[in-house]
């Protein structure tokens, strides 16, 4: 289902049963973080919580704050408007098996296709909900009749206690390839410098970086424009691994089952979509020198330190009258990351099998903090196939940033760390069944010996075949005769009666 407006995600999470008001007021730098983070570590990921009051240097914002609505397996498949992100996960597949690839590069085509089956290219309206409130910058003065003034206005968080400053954490920047044309929507956090200009903090790797490594070749101005809130499936989608010039409001229509209506900003020439609560125009200016940006206690559950990034200038805010303020938080796991990370390995799997037909699943542990740490389950058939494996993900997309990859047998729930850690142990010589390689490193992880390079660590824990050096007989695996585990079910399921 489409969600018109965040406020109606909001309440459809109140009305499940998966929201907690919160009326007292509550403090955006740290008090927000302290109790949203006992959420995101309860048991399943806790409640969406709506801060009524949130308070910004003691004074009450009139805009009401909502964190954690995507941390839980619940609430991250309503937001897809699905009963479980298996259910959209199968139906993508069923699509791309209409005509099988014969490669990656077809099978990304092909899921272009497959998208573009529920008629959800997005369209373009003249006008929507995130233009009610207007403000446009001119010569560094704001020019608005009501609402919020600059960015100070707005709730934004100081997430945790050695942070440079405030941060967007849920913002969804549009930029566009200056040589085809292609947009990409991506998530990037951004420190707030004052109130019309922050940090730009998108990474060596990531397609808004190469967006801008164009510009400033160029020398021109780069127009980048931020949206917040509207419905949940565009935060979902900004950080989904798509293929580089795959349209992210194309996979957001055909999740939501309904073209993305989309509208030109007031100062630029991006598109963003009309029912977002917040707007934030602006440019990038390649003569600009670079500025340091952090500390910000990020994913890795350490604090990223600082370095040099660039500046986003304001030229316009716009916004709903009824807007709420989306937020999350990211730090020691797990958080509220590990169930939008969650749902893209289960929504892109079938890509994945695809490209490896031996791959059963693939989970991504909370405790490897969204891509540090892979385990993988294959129908093993010749030796050296778990290497096969491990060198296919490398190469594909945001999976070059995993450090380890374990791959386990086919009979392994690798949603369960306990039964992979047995097999990790149980199944492997450290020396014959561990390889190591080199390749890129997430930008963010502060243990590689430079930045944006690493090495990477892979575990063959698979029964071993002779053709892979083991000439042992492989021992039978424990289990109970399943005559004998019927009859004590049963005897058990007796007793139990007699309470």
């Amino acid at each position: 289902m489409a969600y018109e407006s965040f406020a109606s995600f909001v309440a459809a999470l109140e009305r499940a049963g998966e929201l907690t008001r919160v009326s007292e007021p509550l403090g955006t730098e740290l008090e927000i973080t302290e109790v949203a983070d006992r959420q995101m570590k309860s048991p399943g990921g806790g409640k969406a919580l709506l801060i009524e009051k949130p308070t910004v240097n003691g004074k009450v914002s009139p805009l009401p704050l909502a964190i954690n609505t995507l941390g839980s397996a619940r609430r991250m498949a309503m937001s897809l408007g699905a009963e479980s992100v298996d259910a959209v996960a199968a139906e993508l597949g069923s699509l791309m098996k209409a005509k099988p690839p014969t490669g990656f590069r077809e099978a990304i085509k092909l899921l272009g296709t497959a998208l573009d089956l529920r008629h959800a290219k997005p369209k373009s309206v003249k006008n929507g909900p995130c233009k009610e409130v207007m403000h446009r910058f001119v010569e560094g003065r704001a020019s608005s009749v009501e609402g919020l003034a600059t960015l100070l206005d707005l709730p934004i968080q100081k997430c945790w206690p050695e942070d440079g400053g405030r941060f967007i954490t849920l913002p969804c920047v549009v930029t566009r390839d200056p040589d085809t044309g292609e947009r990409n929507v991506g998530m990037y956090r951004m420190q707030i410098y004052d109130g019309q200009s922050t940090g730009m903090h998108w990474q060596l790797q990531k397609v808004a970086a190469r967006h801008g490594r164009r510009y400033y070749e160029t020398g021109q101005r780069m127009p980048v424009s931020v949206f917040l809130g509207g419905d949940p499936v565009f935060t979902f989608c900004a950080t989904a691994p798509l293929p580089d010039g795959l349209d992210e409001y194309l996979l957001a229509g055909y999740l939501r089952k309904q073209s993305v209506e989309l509208v030109k900003c007031e100062t630029n020439d991006l598109e963003v979509p009309a029912n977002a609560d917040f707007v934030i125009e602006g440019y990038v200016d390649p003569k600009e020198p670079l500025r340091p940006e952090g500390p910000f206690g990020d994913h890795t559950g350490y604090y990223t330190l600082p370095e040099p990034y660039p500046v986003f200038h304001i030229t316009a805010i716009t916004h709903r009258r009824d807007a709420i303020y989306p937020a999350t938080i990211v730090g020691m796991p797990p958080m509220e990351d590990f169930y939008i990370g969650s749902a893209s390995v289960r929504l892109f799997l079938p890509i994945f099998k695809m490209n490896f037909p031996e791959i059963v699943d693939i989970a991504l542990p909370a405790e490897g903090v969204f891509h540090n740490l892979v385990f993988v389950s294959i129908r093993k058939s010749y030796p050296m196939q778990a290497y096969k494996i491990m060198h296919g993900l490398w190469g594909m997309g945001q999976m070059m940033f995993t450090k380890y990859i374990v791959v386990v047998d086919d009979d392994v729930d690798i949603h369960n760390t306990s039964e992979v850690l047995f097999r990790l142990c149980a199944n492997t010589d450290p020396q014959r069944d561990s390889i190591f390689t080199k390749g890129p490193a997430d930008v963010l992880d502060h243990a590689t010996s430079e930045i944006a390079i690493g090495t990477k660590l892979g575990i063959d824990a698979t029964r071993k075949l002779a053709g892979e050096g083991f000439k042992r007989p492989w021992p039978p695996l424990i289990k109970m005769d399943e005559a004998v585990k019927a009859k004590v079910e049963r005897l058990f399921g007796q007793i139990a009666n007699r309470r």
